[in-house]
């Protein structure tokens, strides 16, 4: 019998059944001494036993302002302190954190806030251009007229009740912008008012599978939806991912994503709070000189990030002047990872046991992680397989029958870290979750005989032309391997006579120079005629989201406009 592309993952350790905060507290008494967070910044250092009591004060500060368990407390923020508090504070009480992407501008707030229906709000003061202070008074002037700590009564926000400002660097300041924000002091000041009892009791109230988490999808495709995860999905996937890393609470990870997204909130923080791990702040966002300063000050032996992190690393001016000695793990993961990136990772940075993953919001998000006992071979052209209790498979696009190993088809998860849905709007979740429990990841890949999953691109970014369906992935990994080329994105664009036209945008290192006809002559040593590029871009850098992932959406618009432009319509 012809063997199928299934894979199912057991495990000798049974899924944990707690809620976050229930196993943060055992892992908080067992590690009570240990260092729980360095956050560079801001100059603090708390050990699980502090972290755990001014989680605590929050919690009860919230209490006091009426916050409580199914409220939906959204921060807008970068990496800090506080927004670890919050995250943790909300699980204390048993309310959902939502999310909110520091990039957003006026528009993507008001649409990510009322569809996930944010009634308490967590705010810094500004991130890079972007003055958070003015754009909410903008936005909700009633904020000029509001009382502090009182209902707050917005037309444009109507679930909106409460808005808290703080600031990273200058946490005990008094100062508000206008009389309707909250101050982060204001809302400790009210912690006396609960009692540690009634703390206690509601926590112990908590559903396990009640939603913790609402996340926003990346936006790689168009706009985000809100993504529902439980305590259960993420304690466990942070759980079993900490194990598949061999983390403890000896390890100190180095933190280069931003926690607003679900590699930050679950595979960074979660995780190392599910093992007694020190969690380090190197920077508010990403700055490639002070990640590097951090490990080696801090002595870390993780460092997570997307490839484009590690190539900004791994080229700064400065990276030989840094002992990076001391890394051993970590998870690469939000892009495919080029060969010559994993070896100079391995090699450069001595990152011996690097790992890349693959997964996806809506399953918490990781499905698949490469193990430090595979060969440089798997860990290079596969992603590895799936996590314990999990299971995979690939499907046919067209009929949804699982097809043969080594087929290429979408991928689909089953398991404990299936989302619960998306926020509101259940015909979106019905087209993603099918009635078997199987979530359609939209991405397509192989498996081989050994349940490892190598991914081919995006389902809605496969292109067929003339009849024959070309993956974009396998264009890019070609062009990677020429010797100018540091990042390329493949993509199709509409033409009236082959259905549809490969377009192709290359980064090249600094300093080198190539021609499209040295481009294509290339690909024709390793491509078979019609996959090769018609049209080529040479560009200096790619619409990217804040974690890194191209944005091919924004790409074949500007493509299709600037042909239009150009008279060389497809």
């Amino acid at each position: 019998m012809t063997q199928k592309s299934y894979y199912q993952t057991g495990g000798d350790v049974p899924l944990l059944t707690s809620t976050l905060y229930e196993h943060f507290q055992l892992i908080s008494q067992r590690f009570g001494d240990r260092p729980a967070v360095v956050a560079l910044p801001q100059q603090r250092r708390l050990s699980y036993t502090d972290f755990s009591r001014e989680i605590d004060l929050l919690a009860k500060g919230l209490l006091a302002l009426g916050a409580g368990k199914g409220d939906n407390i959204g921060i807008w923020s970068t990496n800090n302190l506080e927004w670890l508090l919050v995250q943790m504070g909300c699980a204390r009480i048993g309310a959902v954190l939502v999310n909110i992407n520091p990039a957003y501008r006026p528009k993507e707030l008001v649409y990510s806030l009322n569809l996930a229906e944010v009634q308490l709000l967590f705010v810094i003061p500004s991130f890079r251009s972007s003055n958070y202070v003015t754009m909410l008074l903008e936005l909700i002037p009633e904020l000029r007229e509001a009382v502090a700590g009182e209902r707050l009564e917005s037309r444009e926000f109507p679930s909106l009740k409460q808005v808290v400002l703080y600031d990273p660097a200058d946490p005990s300041s008094t100062r508000s912008p206008a009389p309707g924000f909250t101050l982060w002091q204001q809302v400790l000041a009210r912690a006396d008012s609960v009692k540690q009892q009634t703390l206690e009791s509601l926590t112990a109230e908590i559903d396990p599978y009640a939603p913790a988490n609402i996340q926003f999808t990346s936006g790689t495709t168009g706009a985000p939806k809100a993504v529902v995860l439980t305590h259960h999905n993420i304690l466990n996937n942070a759980y079993f991912s900490a194990q598949a890393m061999h983390f403890s609470h000896k390890d100190r990870l180095c933190v280069s994503v931003p926690f607003y997204h679900c590699f930050g909130t679950v595979l960074s923080n979660l995780l190392c709070f599910s093992c007694g791990a020190c969690l380090v702040i190197p920077c508010p966002h990403f700055d490639p000189l002070l990640i590097l300063q951090a490990i080696e000050k801090e002595r870390c032996t993780g460092v997570h990030g997307v490839p484009t992190m590690f190539i900004a690393m791994l080229d700064h001016p400065e990276f030989t002047h840094f002992d990076t000695s001391s890394l051993r793990t970590g998870i690469m993961a939000g892009a495919p990872c080029p060969p010559l990136l994993m070896k100079r990772v391995i090699q450069e940075m001595h990152c011996a046991e690097i790992l890349i993953g693959y997964g996806e919001t809506e399953a918490s998000p990781l499905t698949h992680l490469t193990s430090r006992d595979d060969s440089f071979e798997h860990r290079i052209s596969t992603v590895g397989r799936n996590l314990p209790h999990q299971e995979v498979k690939i499907v046919d696009v067209a009929d949804g029958m699982v097809v043969e190993i080594g087929r290429t088809g979408e991928i689909c998860f089953r398991g404990y870290h299936i989302m619960q849905g998306y926020y509101r709007n259940e015909e979106a979740t019905a087209k993603t979750i099918d009635d078997d429990g199987w979530l359609h990841s939209g991405d397509l890949g192989s498996m081989d005989e050994n349940g490892y999953v190598q991914i081919t691109g995006r389902l809605k970014n496969m292109i067929i032309r003339g009849g024959e369906n070309i993956y974009p992935r396998e264009i890019e990994e070609c062009l990677f391997s020429h010797p100018r080329v540091a990042e390329a994105a493949v993509f199709g664009v509409p033409d009236d006579y082959w259905g549809e036209e490969i377009v192709a945008w290359i980064k090249l290192y600094p300093d080198e120079h190539c021609s499209e006809k040295e481009i294509r002559d290339f690909c024709q040593t390793s491509l078979a005629h019609f996959k090769i590029p018609r049209y080529i871009r040479f560009v200096s850098e790619f619409p990217m989201t804040v974690t890194g992932k191209l944005q091919k959406f924004k790409m074949r618009e500007e493509t299709i406009k600037a042909l239009a432009k150009s008279g060389d319509s497809p």
